[in-house]
């Protein structure tokens, strides 16, 4: 006898529909999410209406004649309710487990009460483990600083849920932060680490989306405006004749008592290559130097060597000629060294010690800040005025080609100005040729 096949169970459907029937006091029709599987039909109500006029019976969709913010706004969270049950409802059907429209509406309904767990520092605690997980180390000690003002703010022990996150509670929470002295520039890190957990829990369903407390357009005055701090720094660059100095640059080894205990020359050497590698490599920031390894250093088609890597900060991948004075220091710590792939280029980590992304991030953080200090010294030492940092070769690498004549649009005049991210994008929209060529301005 023949086995019977199994049904497999179907996919219910979900809709988004304007409840005609149904007219609130105020003329509107509510919407409602609408399931149907196997005969069986229920609505669930979104707190949602619109009144007719703005309704497109035949598109079944709102006019074009709503308000465009509110439209928008309104679309965003029908779409959300809507995905909200067809996750369910797919979820269902991948597992191939009986159900009915009821059992969708239960399903979301116990996700929900899940999801109403998470509070705002709680919800902190989740996003610090899966950065931990992932290893991204930066963002983890960002989110943490901001999680530990957050609860001096909130008080320890306690925690709020999202829908208390109001307008009301970031004016608080920046009259005590301004109290404490900080700046402009640390308050906007701070918000717009709020406002980035906020938007990941409406993402997931932990946040509602009309209880967001921060501006989206210029529109929305009463809310809180992340981008009212002033953010803006005095930026630092030398001049291409300071930088010939810290080329000709060359400590003087110690000479008396315990010389092997204070003799420097080593790490000042160290300092002025660092800063001369980054300014002569397209600004690279301290942290991508310091996880260059020997594999990222090559050659293109053409046989011309160029240094390849991926940025910490934005993921950013970057191909680089590599100038005549940045291989010269390659050269220099090739000597005596094994020149293995997954070596480290500068003496920064080592593969053997620094194995976990908090090691590396702890060490590289460490030596910056030693070569910081140290940069000062050859700074004095060579008569330069602007106190030199990693940082300075960055933008002295940006203002060296643009008073050269350098078109703003291939080096990016947003280089480390009011978003970095900027550079970025232009770096990889233009011809690999046009940025090659402006590196011979140095």
């Amino acid at each position: 006898m023949a086995e019977s096949l199994k049904v497999r169970e179907r996919t219910a459907k979900v809709k988004i529909v304007l409840w005609t029937s149904k007219t609130l006091a105020d003329g509107s029709h509510p919407f409602v999410v609408r399931i149907h599987k196997d005969g069986t039909r229920k609505h669930i109500t979104t707190g949602y209406s619109l009144h007719p006029q703005y309704w497109n019976a035949k598109k079944q969709e709102i006019r074009q004649s709503y308000p465009s913010d509110k439209r928008k706004a309104l679309e965003k969270a029908l779409q959300a309710w809507k995905d909200r049950f067809t996750d369910a409802a797919e979820e269902y059907s991948a597992s191939d487990s009986p159900h009915d429209a009821e059992s969708i509406v239960h399903k979301v309904a116990d996700e929900r009460k899940h999801a109403r767990q998470f509070k705002l520092l709680s919800y902190f605690d989740e996003l610090i483990s899966q950065f931990e997980k992932t290893g991204n180390v930066g963002n983890r000690k960002v989110y943490r600083d901001v999680q530990n003002n957050l609860t001096r703010y909130i008080g320890e022990g306690k925690d709020v849920s999202f829908d208390q996150v109001t307008v009301k509670f970031c004016n608080g929470w920046e009259t005590k932060m301004r109290s404490e002295g900080l700046t402009d520039i640390t308050l906007s890190v701070k918000f717009r680490t709020l406002r980035a957990v906020l938007n990941k829990a409406i993402a997931n369903g932990y946040a509602k989306y009309e209880s967001y407390p921060f501006a989206r357009n210029t529109a929305e005055t009463h809310k809180f405006q992340v981008g009212k701090f002033d953010t803006k720094t005095t930026k630092r660059a030398i001049s291409k004749a300071d930088i010939r100095k810290i080329e000709s640059f060359e400590p003087a080894h110690y000479v008396g008592p315990y010389a092997s205990l204070r003799d420097t020359s080593t790490r000042l050497r160290l300092a002025r290559d660092l800063f001369l590698f980054s300014y002569y490599c397209g600004g690279i920031n301290f942290v991508d130097i310091a996880l260059l390894q020997w594999s990222n250093i090559g050659t293109d088609l053409d046989g011309k060597p160029r240094l390849s890597y991926i940025r910490q900060k934005t993921g950013g991948r970057f191909s680089i000629r590599l100038v005549a004075q940045a291989l010269a220091i390659l050269e220099r710590y090739k000597v005596g060294v094994k020149q293995h792939p997954t070596e480290y280029v500068f003496p920064i980590l080592h593969s053997a010690l620094h194995k976990t992304p908090t090691q590396k991030h702890n060490r590289s953080s460490k030596i910056m800040g030693q070569v910081n200090k140290d940069l000062k010294t050859i700074g004095a030492e060579m008569g330069i005025s602007t106190p030199l940092t990693t940082y300075v070769a960055r933008h002295s690498f940006a203002t060296a080609l643009k008073r050269s004549g350098v078109a703003t649009g291939i080096i990016s005049e947003a280089m480390g100005h009011q978003d970095e991210r900027t550079t970025q994008i232009y770096l990889s929209e233009f011809d690999t040729d046009l940025v090659d060529a402006a590196f011979d301005n140095l």
